[in-house]
């Protein structure tokens, strides 16, 4: 696809058709003398009306006539894949940060679709806040083509019943031989006190899901470790995830793994596992936890208390887990802007003020731009208790803004256990937070790196081990076919995947580092 040809395609069309509005430039439109902007964007839910309080906020701020398209999540790559082969390409287009969709970006990026940003980042006070190691993941042949949405670095991590711990008279587990026993024990030794055989240790569904690893050592999405030839490689098939593989094998003939986790939904794991009542360990992250599933285990166990497992020693040394990708998303401008300097630097004024971090003392009607930001109080939000809690989304410019997410100075700022009614799960999210702050984090050298295998294959790749892994866990193949089974992965292409991610690796100048 060659989208410099579909763009000059398009500006003919605005040129010919100065009823639509098109100027000499295309920065404003005839009818209304503002800027108008398109934007597409993903959404978690049902979209906002496109004739929201909101959104009339941000026209009026800015001076623009900002046209947002909301697509459900689910429905996402299908449209914007359509969108993009029209050749009319947004101003704005948002992506989600993993899947088939971060791909696309890439590849969209290399094909011409998207303004180099490089120039600008240097203007905006939240794009400064921003890593260098975050903008290189939003490179391609060595120019910045997106702007991340935030991300902590606090990925999820294991968590377990201290209550249950307590009343069996077992310690914090601190390495793999300890966490086996404890799970165990949840088994076979009633933790919850009712005299029946209905407890166990690991919650855990489809495709060996969550991953149950203690440091990025043994992280099987990390780049960690190398072989002979000092390449990196994927986790998913060192001696540190076999040694994992073995772990899962033994809980799960000692019944402490969830017998059916080869079938079970992630939905069900949380649901009728874990938040059930029956499993004591499972995971947990400082961001995005569910208050109605805390509530549900409260129901059956008044007396639950979760804490934060700790990072275990590796044997070589190291401690502590993996950073989550420095981006949850991005941001991509089209590249139809190039001519075009102050729309792109209206559209960047627009992102950096939705970009801006407010620490909870300033989240008060008192700040201007939060309580604008938040539609007001009394319109798009209350207080109560101190905090500001939503009340009409689609009065809200963050509703319809192109990033909301506030990029934090430091990961201890965020403090998102203060977003928690559910006194026992704000508790367990300020202990993650605190661990998460002590600890050290493995980056990853390949965020942001997708060859053209990873795109082919990749998919298919990391399904086929995940499949024979399984195997290796209920006992249909023997975990002394380890090496066996990397070499069937090295056939059906990893030698290339693991080939083309090294040659970006080093391509890019990267290395993977403890922060």
């Amino acid at each position: 696809m060659k989208f410099k040809r579909f763009m000059t395609a398009g500006l003919t069309l605005c040129l010919a058709a100065s009823v639509a509005g098109c100027s000499d430039n295309g920065e404003k439109s005839a009818e209304n003398g503002k800027m108008t902007i398109t934007a597409m964007k993903y959404i978690y839910g049902d979209p906002p009306p496109i004739d929201g309080p909101g959104l009339k906020k941000i026209n009026e701020k800015f001076k623009v006539d900002y046209q947002p398209r909301f697509i459900p999540e689910a429905d996402y790559d299908e449209k914007l894949t359509a969108v993009m082969a029209s050749g009319d390409v947004p101003d704005i287009v948002g992506f989600k940060g993993f899947g088939v969709n971060e791909m696309k970006f890439y590849t969209w990026a290399k094909q011409g679709a998207f303004l180099p940003l490089d120039e600008y980042i240097k203007d905006y006070p939240t794009f400064k806040m921003v890593p260098d190691y975050a903008w290189d993941a939003m490179k391609v042949d060595g120019k910045i083509y997106g702007i991340p949405e935030y991300s902590p670095v606090s990925e999820v991590t294991p968590v377990i019943r201290k209550d249950w711990l307590d009343k069996l008279g077992l310690k914090m587990p601190t390495n793999y031989e300890e966490l086996k026993k404890v799970a165990i024990a949840f088994t076979k030794q009633d933790p919850d006190g009712n005299g029946k055989d209905d407890t166990y240790g690991i919650a855990m569904g489809q495709n060996i899901d969550p991953d149950y690893n203690m440091g990025a050592y043994w992280d099987y999405t990390a780049w960690y470790h190398k072989n002979e030839q000092g390449r990196y490689i994927p986790g998913i098939i060192s001696d540190a995830r076999k040694q994992l593989i073995q772990f899962y094998a033994d809980l799960y003939k000692e019944g402490a793994l969830t017998r059916d986790f080869a079938l079970m939904s992630w939905g069900d794991v949380n649901s009728k596992e874990f938040y059930a009542g029956k499993a004591g360990i499972f995971i947990a992250a400082p961001q995005g936890m569910s208050e109605p599933y805390m509530q549900s285990l409260l129901q059956v166990h008044p007396e639950a208390e979760l804490v934060p497992i700790p990072p275990f020693q590796a044997p070589d040394g190291s401690k502590g887990f993996r950073a989550r990708k420095p981006y949850f998303g991005m941001t991509a401008l089209s590249a139809k802007l190039a001519d075009q300097p102050e729309k792109v630097k209206r559209i960047l004024e627009m992102i950096d003020f939705g970009r801006k971090f407010y620490p909870w003392e300033e989240r008060t009607p008192d700040n201007k731009d939060f309580d604008w930001l938040w539609g007001h109080q009394g319109e798009g939000y209350v207080m109560k208790g101190g905090k500001p809690v939503a009340q009409k989304p689609e009065s809200q410019p963050r509703t319809y803004l192109p990033d909301k997410k506030g990029w934090a100075p430091s990961l201890e700022a965020n403090r998102y256990s203060m977003e928690y009614n559910v006194p026992q799960l704000a508790n367990l999210t300020r202990q993650l937070e605190q661990m998460h702050v002590q600890t050290k984090h493995y980056f990853n050298p390949v965020n942001g790196i997708i060859p053209e295998i990873e795109q082919q294959k990749g998919e298919e790749l990391r399904q086929f081990l995940i499949n024979e892994q399984t195997k290796m866990i209920v006992g249909q193949r023997p975990i002394d076919e380890w090496d066996q089974m990397v070499q069937e992965f090295l056939n059906k292409g990893g030698a290339q995947w693991i080939k083309e991610m090294n040659e970006a690796i080093q391509a890019g100048n990267r290395q993977g580092f403890w922060k």
